[in-house]
């Protein structure tokens, strides 16, 4: 009998279950099964699991036919379950590095009915944080196996499933099943520890909890969180039916249910404000109905002076004790904050008036017809927002579009396009009144996202590195990023593109936000898969590249840890090994500027040309790296040669969502050497490279077939929302 059965239920958590199911699959102990149950997810959690089912014959998957809910998806996984124990895993969750070993161990050691572990929570936005599971074992520690009669006090562990693991015959003896709704865990947490004979504890963190900025159901305000009531009331109506044996434990859980209430209540996550006095009013009832004749032990401080509100039935001294409790807490920091402002130069103080314009246009109505578009922060016109400008004239005639431009850059401006120098006070009115935004970046963070307007993030690749909310577990992933800020503009998204439903999923968990994912293939790739002989060689011409020439392109992303440009490719040496017949163009990452240069004849710095569309067109072979240059490039299906001389620094301190070494579309280098003879040898288009580069096309470029530009403008613009075939 298999060991331990982890039961996944799953449900809108595309962003977060490789990651689980990462967690559980690679550890050393194997002796599991994993039951992933999707909960009729309407993205593309199911497809996941049936990936890693295809991969891992410990994966199994259940397909339910209809969303019946966290509590009856864990049902449906235990009733297909064989494991001597179950564990119930949230899927958004992941297990600690050798938590699997630990919690066998423990389990074959003790053989208990329930072994609880030990977690940490995982903030989106900071370090996981430890829960005082092992400082409490320490003032007052319990042996390896004990009951609940012995040491009551361990009812104060979370009572929640995934930090516990229970013995299958026990949960089926018991007929313990989770119910329906919201707090599902209350009638089960502590009902199997008031059941249990044998309980263990292991003080070790094996779960990360994760505590996610939007999704979350715990986190979203709504009137579903007054399920709490019925699912208490459940738990005591069972203890009344175990009747003496529940009886001696009925203070301690009580105690709990104001605990857990009380927090619901003081979170404006979960309970509006317009909502507080009727959730008051029903702990109120709550609190009369179950207090034990006995009394309960009431806690210090602040819960104590609540649950005094509580008892007396007055919302109000509820709200002054609230509010002096606030006071005493909070409030000292805003003289500091007043002092912190500093005297503005002449060109703040003008910015100044301009932002009071602003204001002053954003109480006129909007242009229901305009469109601002933007790329890179003005630097130009291009990615992803250019083909949508372009296709927009034709497929929606209707909305004028306006690009956005710094002043050295309008330059780059294509002839009849309509565009605005940023900073003026058109571009102020434009910012102010315009209907649609468009940009493969963020607009500026005092950008007011007025109601009616439509914000579409075209973002400028498929991931490679981690972005991000991500970037935070790296050690440069997110140096000098205020991460608060950047997902406090990612909020103003309407809708987010993604080239293929890998991105979709990244995307999800690294900008964790309130938007609409439009799947669609990436619209400056559309050039690409239309593009025709005749415009190859027309670039290549305007370029001055011969048709005998072998063009190789260079085009390397940026390297936080290196804390400036950093050449990696020594390129006159390459060229000089390739012979006179090949060109090199380098293109450096857009952070950088005239970056590639090369005295060499063969080698022409291409980091500011216009389009990189064109260049790919030009090229008949790309070196890479990390860079998402890889995922477009390959829609023309030429050669790519993957060039990672730094694979294992830039793994451990920028992190990667996929292993380039591994999962590369062609052939790898990882010295210069290497990277010549790819070419010298042919191995950049030999069979294997061409097999590896077609897995990787139907993986990552199944969108990119010319239509993604007019996909999202049916969306975005004209409301549409059935796909284009």
């Amino acid at each position: 009998m298999t060991l331990l059965s982890i039961v996944l239920p799953a449900y809108r958590v595309q962003g977060y279950l490789e990651e689980c199911l990462d967690s559980i699959l690679r550890q050393p102990f194997t002796d599991i099964e994993v039951i992933g149950v999707d909960d009729c997810s309407p993205d593309h959690t199911g497809e996941v699991l049936d990936e890693y089912a295809k991969r891992d014959a410990r994966v199994k998957v259940l397909h339910l036919e209809q969303n019946v809910g966290l509590g009856e998806a864990r049902n449906a996984g235990l009733r297909q379950a064989t494991g001597e124990y179950v564990w119930f895993i949230d899927s958004d969750d992941w297990l600690a590095d050798g938590a699997l070993w630990s919690v066998a161990n423990r389990l074959r050691t003790t053989q208990p009915d329930v072994l609880a572990v030990d977690y940490a929570k995982a903030p989106w936005n900071a370090a996981p944080q430890p829960s005082k599971l092992t400082a409490a074992l320490a003032q007052d520690p319990v042996p390896d196996v004990f009951a609940l009669r012995d040491h009551p006090h361990i009812l104060k562990i979370f009572h929640v499933a995934w930090n516990k693991i229970f013995r299958r015959q026990f949960l089926i003896d018991n007929e313990i099943q989770f119910p329906t709704g919201l707090y599902e865990d209350v009638p089960v947490g502590h009902a199997v520890l008031i059941l249990a004979e044998r309980i263990s504890i292991l003080p070790e963190v094996c779960v990360y909890y994760r505590q996610r900025r939007r999704g979350a159901i715990t986190g979203t305000v709504g009137r579903r969180h007054f399920e709490v009531f019925t699912q208490w009331d459940r738990l005591f109506a069972y203890l009344d039916g175990l009747g003496e044996r529940a009886a001696q434990f009925r203070p301690q859980v009580f105690e709990r249910m104001l605990f857990q209430m009380l927090l619901a209540l003081d979170n404006p996550e979960r309970v509006s404000r317009g909502m507080r006095r009727e959730f008051f009013g029903k702990i109120v009832e709550a609190y009369r109905r179950y207090l034990p004749r006995e009394g309960y032990p009431v806690p210090e401080g602040k819960l104590g002076r609540w649950h005094a509100a509580v008892a007396s039935g007055s919302f109000r001294r509820y709200q002054m004790t609230h509010l002096r409790d606030r006071v005493r807490d909070g409030l000292a920091n805003r003289g500091a904050a007043l002092f912190s402002l500093a005297w503005r130069t002449a060109a703040q103080a003008r910015r100044q008036v301009f932002r009071f314009y602003y204001r002053l246009q954003l109480r006129r109505p909007l242009d229901e017809n305009l469109a601002v578009y933007s790329m890179y922060w003005g630097r130009g016109y291009g990615c992803n927002p250019a083909p949508i400008y372009e296709h927009a004239r034709d497929l929606a005639p209707q909305v004028r579009g306006v690009w956005e431009i710094t002043r050295d850059r309008v330059k780059e401006i294509p002839k009849g396009v309509d565009y605005v120098v940023m900073g003026t006070l058109r571009h102020y009115r434009l910012l102010a009144r315009a209907k649609y935004f468009v940009n493969n970046v963020n607009f500026p963070g005092w950008v007011v996202k007025r109601r009616g307007a439509v914000h579409l993030s075209t973002n400028h690749g498929t991931p490679i590195k981690v972005m991000g909310v991500d970037q935070l577990k790296y050690p440069v992933g997110a140096r000098s990023m205020n991460m608060s800020l950047l997902l406090e503009r990612c909020d103003r998204w309407t809708f987010s593109i993604s080239p293929n439903a890998f991105t979709t999923r990244v995307w999800e968990r690294a900008y964790p936000c309130d938007y609409e994912s439009i799947e669609s293939g990436y619209p400056r790739n559309d050039w690409l898969a239309n593009a025709t002989g005749e415009e190859v060689a027309a670039i290549r011409a305007k370029l001055g590249l011969r048709p005998d020439q072998r063009v190789i392109l260079y085009a390397p992303t940026h390297r936080e840890y290196a804390g400036g440009y950093q050449q990696m490719l020594n390129t006159t040496q390459l060229v000089t090994a390739l012979g006179p017949d090949t060109v090199l163009l380098v293109r450096a990452h857009h952070f950088y500027e005239n970056a590639g240069g090369s005295v060499h004849p063969q080698v022409t710095d291409v980091s500011d040309y216009a389009r990189v569309e064109e260049l790919y067109l030009a090229a008949d072979a790309l070196i890479t790296d990390y860079s998402s240059a890889m995922f477009d490039y390959a829609v023309l299906d030429r050669p790519i040669v993957v060039y990672v001389p730094d694979f294992e620094i830039y793994r451990a301190t920028r992190g990667l969502y996929i292993d380039v070494v591994a999962e590369a579309p062609g052939a790898v280098a990882q010295t210069q050497d290497e990277l010549a003879e790819a070419f010298l040898s042919g191995e950049a288009w030999g069979e294997a490279a061409a097999k590896a580069r077609q897995e990787f096309r139907s993986r990552y470029c199944y969108l990119d077939d010319g239509k993604a530009s007019e996909r999202v403008i049916r969306r975005v613009f004209l409301g549409e929302k059935s796909p284009i075939s």
